[in-house]
């Protein structure tokens, strides 16, 4: 039976670049959620009889509000719900789901790369038709109607069962299980050149994945060790676990230092790699090298036609703002447009709707391409798994081939968290007021606060990151994260370019040195936030 159930609106409700992230124990107060995802469907039109896609990655509270949301679809008038089995759906995989079964929507609960358990986070996003994330007219008025909303709709019916696939008639809506690798394993198939893959793997090609406790973990087990043959005990900490099995499901250097530690530094294995709890971030190594999400993006880029699905070419490239400027001479070599976005993947969605862009990435370990309107960790391993097995070179022979070519981009990104707020916004304020003076002490061709015309709907967006650039192109960029649930993340990164082949050898810190120092001074660091050094550097 549906029920309008009273409530009265909860402060914060504000979703970031990601959807609605908050403490597990924020999200348990009565209503909380309810609130949160009606006032998602009640700033929507015209979804009755339309289908609903939820699904998310595994942590805990997952299942709680999976049964929450469909019970909630339901009395709202959908018309049918499709939710990956136990709950589950990577975010690439749903974003797929939304657009294989040409559904209405999708709302993923994930807190991304952000630790799980009872005392860690989770959230909701709603993603679009398109597959892609709301952009901010839609969270806006999500938001607007958090301020002011008084019921929401649910029905009294039991959970369905969760763990087999098959329909289910809740009050009129079909809610239906499905598994959740099947379509995207399919995608997969159409997209790389599967046999190569194969015949690497039978050449005695070995590599590691680290599920890091999450989502892509049952993904990767299908697609490398069934599919294509890799090893069994190829993919570790394989198994969703609510709490990530302990893991802190961010895969970069810090976090997945096992896996670097292992393939960087022994002789046992060629390639490695990791995706982060939700499956849409990836990390990169070789023996004897760790590939920058940077590098990647733009390897990636220049050797796209060694893939099936991007044998005719790409049609242009979209990078964040502060990703560095790698990407952009692939591009001019391709003679294609590499196009700047704010950070926040819904920002690549008009271009890669359009046409205008097939490859895309952030320096956040996320890359993708118009298959889907997510980033996608698994599609990025099996882009390298797809090089490696066309050129037959190892990871560190395609990198520095590729550094000799193009020059090499030294970057870094160095973290604060949980930096107190009020402290980095005077930060922040404090850069902003002082542009003009920091311009002219320090010979900057730029100094600015990045803000991003988009070319397809013409819209604007400001406030995106403080820019400094040098005369020879080296930037310094300071940006406060949205992803984080505790205080503020301060992000800095740095960023020199060096074409002399003879230099790509030198420590990325070492090389950018001066920047560093330079950094920390220009923007007061340690006076604001009482911090000497980054707690991750990437």
């Amino acid at each position: 039976m549906s029920v309008t159930v009273a409530t009265r609106p909860f402060d914060g409700q504000k979703p970031g670049t990601s959807g609605l992230r908050k403490k597990v124990k924020v999200y348990q107060q009565p209503h909380y959620a309810e609130n949160y995802i009606q006032s998602i469907f009640d700033s929507l039109e015209g979804f009755a009889g339309k289908t609903l896609v939820v699904g998310g990655d595994g942590r805990f509270y997952n299942t709680d509000v999976i049964q929450t949301a469909i019970r909630m679809a339901a009395a709202n008038g959908f018309g049918r719900v499709i939710v990956g089995q136990n709950g589950l759906l990577s975010t690439p995989a749903a974003s797929h789901v939304i657009r294989h079964h040409k559904a209405y929507g999708g709302l993923i609960l994930s807190a991304s790369h952000n630790p799980g358990g009872p005392d860690g986070d989770f959230g909701i996003k709603y993603n679009m038709g398109n597959g892609g994330p709301a952009p901010e007219k839609v969270t806006d008025a999500v938001f607007a109607r958090s301020k002011v909303i008084t019921a929401y709709k649910t029905t009294t019916t039991p959970d369905i069962d969760l763990t087999r696939t098959g329909k289910t008639m809740i009050e009129g809506m079909t809610a239906e299980v499905i598994d959740p690798v099947a379509d995207y394993a399919q995608l997969m198939q159409q997209l790389f050149d599967f046999d190569a893959i194969r015949a690497l793997f039978k050449s005695g090609f070995r590599m590691k994945f680290d599920g890091m406790g999450a989502i892509t973990g049952p993904y990767a087990k299908v697609i490398l060790e069934g599919m294509l043959g890799a090893p069994q005990g190829t993919v570790i900490n394989g198994t969703p676990l609510p709490d990530f099995g302990g893991h802190h499901p961010d895969p970069n250097l810090v976090h997945a230092k096992e896996l670097c530690d292992t393939v960087m530094l022994g002789s046992d294995f060629d390639f490695g790699a990791a995706s982060d709890g939700d499956g849409d971030r990836n990390l990169i190594v070789g023996r004897g090298i760790y590939v920058t999400p940077s590098d990647s993006l733009a390897i990636i880029a220049a050797n796209a036609a060694c893939a099936s699905g991007y044998r005719t070419g790409i049609a242009g490239i979209a990078r964040s703002m502060p990703t560095s400027c790698a990407p952009d001479r692939v591009a001019k070599k391709l003679g294609i447009a590499c196009y700047e976005t704010p950070t926040g993947w819904k920002f690549f969605g008009n271009l890669l709707d359009a046409g205008l862009a097939t490859v895309c990435g952030e320096e956040s370990f996320g890359t993708g391409s118009n298959h889907v309107r997510e980033k996608d960790g698994l599609w990025a391993v099996l882009m390298w798994l797809n090089i490696l097995a066309s050129t037959r070179k190892s990871v560190a022979d395609i990198v520095t081939a590729h550094w000799a070519e193009y020059g090499r981009n030294f970057y870094s990104r160095h973290d604060y968290e949980e930096v107190e707020s009020e402290s980095a916004n005077r930060l922040m304020d404090g850069l902003r007021a002082n542009l003009p003076a920091i311009k002219a002490a320090h010979g900057l061709t730029t100094a600015d606060d990045f803000a991003y015309d988009d070319p397809v709907d013409k819209s604007h967006t400001s406030s995106q990151g403080i820019r400094l650039v040098f005369a020879d192109g080296a930037r310094i960029i300071y940006r406060l994260s949205g992803t984080g649930t505790a205080g503020a993340t301060l992000r800095v990164y740095l960023e020199r370019y060096i074409a002399d082949p003879a230099l790509h050898g030198m420590e990325t810190q070492a090389a950018l040195q001066d920047l560093i120092a330079l950094s920390r001074s220009i923007a007061d660091i340690p006076g604001h936030t009482a911090r000497t050094e980054p707690t991750v550097i990437t």
